[in-house]
């Protein structure tokens, strides 16, 4: 996988795979971090793709920003990786 750009223009994070172009869009408010949406091709492997959620949320760690998931994969990716509850909020239940 190739590096992670952040467009801050279009507010989301990009990478290039094989298959085509993978994207988490975003929002920013307040120390927070909504990942709205998930845009990836049909055919890409889910390990890329968990790859991919695993940097944007090392991201945002670094800018030490809380995480609300607000995309269906993004939330079952943090039910499968009990690992990264702690980016969420307080109050937040995943």
């Amino acid at each position: 996988m190739s590096t992670i750009k952040d467009n801050e223009l279009l507010r989301q994070f990009e990478t290039t795979t094989d298959n085509g172009l993978l994207t988490i869009e975003y929002a920013v408010q307040e120390r927070k971090i909504f990942l709205t949406k998930l845009c990836a091709v049909e055919n890409e492997a889910q390990e890329n793709v968990d790859d991919f959620i695993k940097n944007v949320l090392e991201i945002a760690q670094e800018k030490k920003y809380k995480v609300v998931p607000t995309n269906t994969k993004i939330v079952s990716f943090f039910r499968k990786n009990k690992s990264y509850k702690d980016l969420l909020p307080p109050g937040i239940k995943i």
